[in-house]
C-alpha cells in the first residue's frame, strides 16, 4: 500500500510527528511525500491512523493499493540490515566489557536491548539473516551473562529425559550449589511444593561436594540440569510430568531469565526482586523462603488469570 501525502508547511509539528508515526510503524520512503507498507491489518491501521490526523489539519493523503507483480520490485526499501548491524554492535560491546562484578547491572542493558531487538523485529517485514545473527548474538549474551552471575553453569545435555514417580523420590536431600540463582530456586521451590515437601536442600561449595546419596540439580553431571534447550526447572517439570495450572507460565519466566529467549512481561520485575534478595539475603535457606513467597504468588497470579471470567 502507499500513503501519499501533503501537509501544510507552516504547521511543522504536524509534520514532524506524521514523520515520527511512519518510521515508527517501519514505513519505507518511496520519494518525498510518498510511503510505502504491506498490505497487512496492522499496516493498514497505521496508514489510516496517519491518514486522519493528516486531514484534520487540512491536509491531503491517499491510501492507494499498489500493484507489485512480482512481489519483490520494492522488498529492496525495507532493509533492516543497517539497523541490525548497529544493533549487534551494541551487543557485542556488552558482550566485551562483561565481568562477574558488572554481571548484574549488565541484565538491565540487556532488557534494553531485546526491547529494541523486538521493536526492529516488528517492523522487519522480509527477514533475513541479519534478523537470525542478531538474535544468536543476544542470546549469547544472555547466556554469558547467567554464567557470569551464577558460577559452574551446568551445560546442556541432548538426553532422554525418564518419567519418574513421585513416590520414589519423598524424603531425600536434594544438593545444589550455593548463593542460588533463578534456576536453583525456582528449582527448590518445586520440589518442595510438588515433588517432595519434606525435602532437605543442601546448598554444595562446588558441585564435588555432592553427597553420593543426595539428589544433585543444576550442575553438570548431577541428577536433575539442563536437557537440550530445557533449563533445569524445565527437566523437573517434565521428569515428573507436573501438570499444574499456572505452571508452564512460570517455567517460561525461568526459562527467560535464566538462558534468555522470549520475554514475558513479567520478567523484569521479578528479576529485579529476586536480584535485591540476593543482594540482601546473605544466607541460602533464608533467600529460598523468600523467593517461594515470590513463586507461591506468581502461580497463584497466573491460575487466576487463566480462569475463566465469570
Amino acid at each position: 500500500m502507499a500513503l501519499i501525502l501533503g501537509l501544510p508547511t507552516a504547521n511543522a509539528t504536524e509534520r514532524m510527528r506524521a514523520w515520527r508515526a511512519l518510521k515508527a510503524c517501519g514505513a519505507a520512503v518511496l520519494r518525498d511525500g510518498a510511503y510505502l507498507l504491506p498490505d497487512t491489518g496492522a499496516c493498514r491501521e497505521a496508514l489510516a491512523s496517519v491518514e486522519r490526523d493528516i486531514l484534520a489539519i487540512n491536509g491531503t493523503a491517499y491510501v492507494l493499493p499498489v500493484v507489485d507483480p512480482d512481489g519483490e520490485r520494492f522488498i529492496g526499501l525495507f532493509d533492516r540490515s543497517e539497523d541490525y548491524s548497529r544493533l549487534r554492535t551494541e551487543i557485542e560491546e556488552c558482550r566485551g566489557q562483561l565481568t562477574a562484578e558488572n554481571a548484574l547491572s549488565t541484565t538491565r542493558q540487556i532488557r534494553k536491548l531485546r526491547k529494541g531487538y523486538e521493536q526492529l523485529v516488528s517492523i522487519d517485514y522480509f527477514p533475513g539473516k541479519s534478523k537470525q545473527q542478531v538474535d544468536a548474538a543476544l542470546q549469547e549474551l544472555e547466556t554469558a551473562v547467567s554464567r557470569a552471575l551464577s558460577a559452574d553453569e551446568p551445560h546442556s545435555r541432548d538426553l532422554p529425559i525418564t518419567a519418574l514417580s513421585l513416590g520414589d523420590y519423598q524424603g531425600r536431600v536434594w544438593a545444589t550449589r550455593r548463593r542460588p540463582w533463578v534456576d536453583r530456586l525456582a528449582c527448590a521451590w518445586l520440589i518442595r511444593r510438588f515433588i517432595d515437601p519434606t525435602a532437605q536442600i543442601l546448598w554444595l561449595n562446588s558441585p564435588q561436594d555432592c553427597p553420593a546419596d543426595a539428589l544433585g540439580f543444576d550442575f553438570d553431571e548431577a541428577t536433575f540440569s539442563h536437557v537440550g534447550n530445557r533449563v533445569t526447572f524445565e527437566t523437573l517439570q517434565a521428569s515428573f510430568d507436573i501438570r499444574e495450572p499456572g505452571l508452564d507460565r512460570l517455567a517460561a519466566l525461568v526459562h527467560y531469565l535464566d538462558i534468555g529467549g522470549i520475554q514475558p512481561v513479567e520478567a523484569a520485575g521479578i528479576e529485579r526482586v529476586l536480584a535485591g534478595l540476593r543482594e540482601t539475603i546473605t544466607h541460602d535457606d533464608p533467600l529460598l523462603a523468600a523467593a517461594s513467597a515470590i513463586f507461591d504468588g506468581l502461580l497463584a497470579a497466573f491460575v487466576k488469570e487463566e480462569q475463566p471470567n465469570e
